[in-house]
């Protein structure tokens, strides 16, 4: 990608893994070949801290792919830093994220990048909603129970906050407060900035290999603090004044 390239980038894929070496390469051959010549567009994984083979796997695909640029944190600091590391370092006034597991389909990416545009300043977040999810049973109660609870604390109108497919103006997203666990609570702070949310059903599937490397907000104890820091912003909003320069 040449240096007028860069300039030109319009989305930007944010994909933050860790330890998911086995899953780079289709994962990126399958994102390419979705988003074809529709944008300009480049990759960022963002590697958490990865102990295996995950930035070599990198660095020999960016060979491959001009249009791929790889992140790294030095020790593992969670999947939040992970996407905001990855979306400060963007260069697209769109950003997409998807996980690194090969579980969010790339497939439904144009879709979600398509309603950011088409709501002409006014969506600030395309939201994936999955569909057919193959986690266990458990896991499903687990995330069927904490959004139940989400939902009716927040009233941010979101069945599924989990999913990783997801896009959004990049000036929108660094708006936001940061604290770990964002990426969960982004419909509720989007509504709280006045943004419309769009929403995409999107079909889930099973990881092409390994385990899973991040913990689940869907246990609810853990996100629980969080939960109330949200509310406590949605309830000390005020609305923003109109400024006029006075000359």
């Amino acid at each position: 990608m040449t240096p007028a390239d860069r300039d030109a980038v319009a989305v930007s894929i944010v994909v933050p893994v860790r330890n998911e070496a086995d899953n780079i390469a289709p994962l990126i051959a399958e994102i390419v070949s979705t988003l074809g010549s529709r944008w300009a567009y480049e990759i960022i994984y963002v590697n958490d801290g990865s102990t295996d083979a995950t930035g070599e796997r990198l660095t020999a695909m960016m060979k491959q792919y001009p249009q791929l640029r790889q992140l790294k944190h030095a020790a593992p600091a969670g999947q939040s830093a992970a996407v905001r590391s990855g979306v400060r370092a963007a260069r697209g006034a769109i950003v997409a994220t998807l996980d690194g597991d090969g579980q969010n389909n790339p497939g439904f990416l144009p879709d979600l990048i398509a309603a950011v545009e088409k709501g002409d300043g006014h969506v600030g977040l395309a939201a994936g909603q999955r569909v057919g999810r193959k986690d266990t049973g458990f896991k499903k109660l687990q995330s069927r129970i904490a959004n139940g609870v989400r939902n009716a604390i927040l009233r941010d109108g979101t069945r599924d906050t989990g999913c990783g497919l997801k896009a959004f103006p990049r000036e929108v997203f660094l708006s936001m407060p940061y604290f770990d666990g964002l990426h969960r609570f982004l419909p509720a702070l989007v509504r709280r900035e006045g943004f419309d949310i769009a929403y995409v059903d999107v079909i889930d599937r099973p990881r092409h290999s390994g385990v899973s490397n991040y913990g689940f907000f869907d246990r609810l104890w853990i996100g629980i603090m969080d939960l109330a820091g949200v509310w406590w912003l949605i309830r000390r909003k005020k609305s923003t004044p109109v400024a006029i320069e006075v000359r």
